[in-house]
């Protein structure tokens, strides 16, 4: 039996920052109701920035557990030394500096779901601990002596593709296989370009209440190009955009994408030539971030995408005041 009506779930969906009515939208969502009433590990995947963490939240307040603790644990900011400490925890004197027992992850999401983000930066060690808990939801805190039940509902998630992972040898095909029971394929925003308009209403909405300021919008101008964008970044990307476009804004003006300038509403259009330069310099700007993402910031690579010569590539990020740093790393 279904845990909601099909209102009630779209209420949740929305209250968790899930917003859209794509096919490719409604798709994702069917699948995260189909799963969330069965208490089963679930494997999500998707690039960056497609909202893993909000699906998985979905599935948590969508299934039987939502009254319990929703733990999200980052695997990518876990060192490998410390990761059995953080999700087994310790019993005292386990090493020198251990003076108290700690839960750790696992305890702490006891009756509620422990999300695990970017298991694909686990370490072979780390992999084999996490499958060893998952084969009977069991566990023992270091220095500690009694095994201990795990009650929580597993939900991992990951930008890369595991299945090449284990062919490749960096994951291991027993954890895969243990965790790709049931898989959600979350979209890029470039398949769902039909929920744009959705999602930046609903960010303006929350950016709105946030700063208790009055509410702000593009005009149809302004929504076309978001519509129009590719959005590499996906959802986070959209968002950062619409942040910085809505604290640019001004009260009663159509807001502005970041790097145009706010017209005066009465004002005469500008001579061709000149809005012609702003309208290009726009789309410079754009494409340079597009194509600085693709490469992962690395700006030699960058720039023979472009087909541009490194160092004018080089002044052409610095004239627009684009940081490499933001996409990666060289």
């Amino acid at each position: 039996m279904p845990l909601f009506n099909a209102l009630q779930s779209e209420t949740v969906c929305e209250r968790v920052g899930l917003v859209g009515r794509s096919p490719a939208f409604r798709a994702m969502v069917d699948a995260l109701l189909r799963y969330a009433a069965v208490d089963v590990a679930v494997l999500l995947e998707g690039a960056t920035g497609t909202g893993k963490e909000l699906a998985a939240r979905a599935l948590h307040y969508l299934g039987p557990r939502a009254r319990g603790p929703f733990v999200p644990v980052d695997c990518g900011a876990l060192p490998e030394s410390l990761f059995e400490d953080e999700m087994f925890g310790h019993a005292r004197g386990a090493f020198t500096d251990a003076g108290r027992d700690m839960r750790g992850l696992v305890a702490q999401a006891k009756g509620g779901t422990l999300f695990i983000d970017e298991i694909h930066t686990l370490s072979p060690r780390s992999q084999a601990a996490l499958l060893r808990f998952l084969q009977d939801l069991r566990f023992r805190p270091l220095g500690g002596q009694q095994w201990v039940e795990g009650d929580v509902r597993v939900v991992v998630a990951t930008n890369r593709c595991l299945e090449e992972g284990v062919r490749e040898g960096w994951f291991r095909g027993d954890l895969y296989y243990r965790l790709n029971v049931v898989s959600v394929q979350l979209p890029s925003l470039a398949e769902r370009k039909e929920d744009v308009p959705l999602l930046v209403q609903a960010m303006l909405a929350r950016l709105a209440a946030r700063y208790g300021l009055a509410p702000r919008a593009f005009d149809a101008a302004g929504m076309a190009q978001l519509v129009a964008r590719p959005w590499p970044g996906n959802i986070r990307e959209l968002e950062n955009v619409v942040h910085r476009s809505f604290l640019q804004g001004e009260d009663g003006r159509p807001l502005r994408l970041p790097g145009q300038a706010q017209p005066d509403a009465d004002a005469a259009p500008q001579d061709y030539a000149s809005e012609r330069a702003a309208l290009l310099a726009d789309f410079e700007q754009h494409y340079l971030r597009r194509v600085l993402a693709a490469a992962s910031g690395n700006v030699t690579q960058a720039a023979r995408l472009a087909g541009k010569e490194r160092r004018l590539f080089g002044r052409m990020l610095k004239r627009h005041g684009i940081v490499r740093g933001e996409y990666g790393s060289r």
